[in-house]
């Protein structure tokens, strides 16, 4: 019987995967725990399995006393030396007894026992599997799918995919074999929880490993990945060779190698560009296909976490660089870890030329009499920075400003003829000056507002 026993110990624990040592611990404990159920076995008591024999041998842990008040737990000096001549008062001695007997209840104890044993290092041993593959690529088997969350069978494990990390317009059936990125391993009052993604970058740049030999060869790298599942992504490549050209490796032969990561990825199109270590050139790269003027890159300020870049484009390429329903901006952010502002170059002449006249009406007001730095501060906190704003405020709003007061009659004059002095001249229209003033008795711009219409 007891050989029999190091056979079925040694042959479940092939089966499950599990140090046999741990099936004995658990043996040894699962009889310990029937012997208490059974015959009250005191708590200082151990049973042993012989490894090789497999005999069972229990033992009763006692300490050494003068005198002895319980039997169960000591020993006097005595007997002690009887056992061992060295013993001492307070030593402990082990000593050993009759291997109990288990009865029906001690048996469906120590059956309970083994298994949740055994259960908890089935559990432990895939989370220490598991544990270790976090950011890495496992191919698994539809087994069922609950609440649109698909859970996969990954050897002896399973795992879960869910929705939100499930690429858009995917479907999976029962039996397929897929591809995910390891999101997570945690532990769980269930077991080992495995979270899956196919969303995730990091699956992308794993893709890419698996796919171009040069990356596995550390030839070419993969700098960085931004992704809109199931659209476009952004992968910034490098090279560790000048003579290898990372973007043409990562492409393949008519683009064979590309196209197998974007079949698996559900037709998503992929931008590769090459990294930069100026960061002005690589916002630059990350904006393609869109050329780009100029990008000026500044460092973050207080309350803001990333630098910014403002990249300038020409007219024609603005919605380019900005992309479907921003798209394209958002991805190139993404890769580049900055906040981008675009604008055209017509819109920043535009604003240059907005600042000089402000700056002209500001020098204009300034040079008003009566306007000295502390009437200057108190207009520009009212809004008012130009002639022009100065006599659309008029004299009433004028008068009320402190340190203006009396000479708001005085400035508003000063600013009309100002403003009259460098009027634009009229339009020099011959058919407006030569028209009757009362043809039809209708407005001149009444045409032109019906035909707009």
């Amino acid at each position: 019987m007891n050989r029999e026993l190091i056979i079925v110990i040694e042959q479940l624990a092939r089966e499950k995967g599990i140090d046999s040592e741990i099936l004995f611990e658990a043996v040894e404990s699962a009889l310990l725990s029937g012997s208490k159920k059974t015959h009250a076995a005191a708590e200082n008591s151990r049973i042993e399995i012989d490894r090789k024999t497999g005999a069972v041998r229990a033992y009763t842990r006692k300490k050494v006393v003068a005198e002895v008040t319980d039997a169960q737990i000591e020993i006097s000096l005595e007997d002690a030396k009887r056992l061992n001549p060295a013993a001492e008062i307070d030593d402990e001695l082990e000593l050993p007894e009759k291997p109990p007997e288990l009865g029906r209840i001690g048996a469906q104890t120590v059956k309970q026992v083994i298994l949740q044993r055994v259960r908890d290092a089935e559990r432990e041993g895939i989370y220490a599997e598991f544990v270790g593959k976090e950011g890495q690529i496992l191919r698994g088997v539809v087994h069922r799918i609950e609440k649109r969350n698909v859970i996969l069978e990954i050897g002896k494990a399973e795992a879960i995919l869910p929705e939100r990390e499930q690429i858009p317009g995917e479907r999976y059936n029962p039996g397929d074999r897929i591809r995910a990125f390891v999101l997570e391993v945690r532990r769980t009052i269930k077991g080992p929880q495995i979270a899956l993604s196919r969303t995730h970058p990091g699956y992308l740049a794993r893709l890419f490993e698996t796919e171009i030999p040069e990356i596995q060869e550390a030839i070419v790298i993969v700098k960085a990945t931004a992704r809109e599942a199931g659209e476009r992504a952004k992968v910034a490549v490098a090279s560790t060779k000048r003579d290898v050209d990372p973007i043409g490796a990562c492409v393949g032969l008519r683009g064979t190698r590309i196209q197998v990561i974007s079949r698996e990825l559900r037709g998503e199109k992929i931008d590769i560009i090459e990294w930069s270590h100026d960061p002005a050139t690589f916002v630059a790269r990350a904006l393609s296909p869109a050329k780009v003027s100029s990008v000026t890159v500044r460092e973050p300020v207080e309350g803001e976490e990333q630098p910014v870049a403002l990249v300038i484009v020409p007219d024609n390429q603005l919605s380019l660089a900005i992309g479907k329903k921003g798209q394209n901006a958002r991805l190139a952010a993404k890769l580049t870890g900055m906040r981008i502002d675009i604008k055209s170059e017509s819109e920043v002449e535009a604003e240059r030329a907005q600042a000089e006249a402000a700056e002209l009406g500001r020098q204009a007001l300034a040079g008003l009499p009566g306007v000295d730095d502390a009437v200057m501060a108190v207009l520009r906190d009212a809004g008012i920075g130009s002639p022009a704003a100065a006599v659309a405020a008029g004299i009433e709003k004028l008068g009320t400003l402190e340190g203006v007061g009396d000479r708001a009659n005085a400035l508003y004059r000063a600013a009309a003829d100002w403003v009259a002095a460098h009027a634009p001249p009229p339009p020099d229209d011959e058919a407006l000056a030569t028209e009757p003033a009362d043809a039809d008795e209708q407005p001149v711009d009444a045409p032109r507002a019906a035909a707009s219409e």
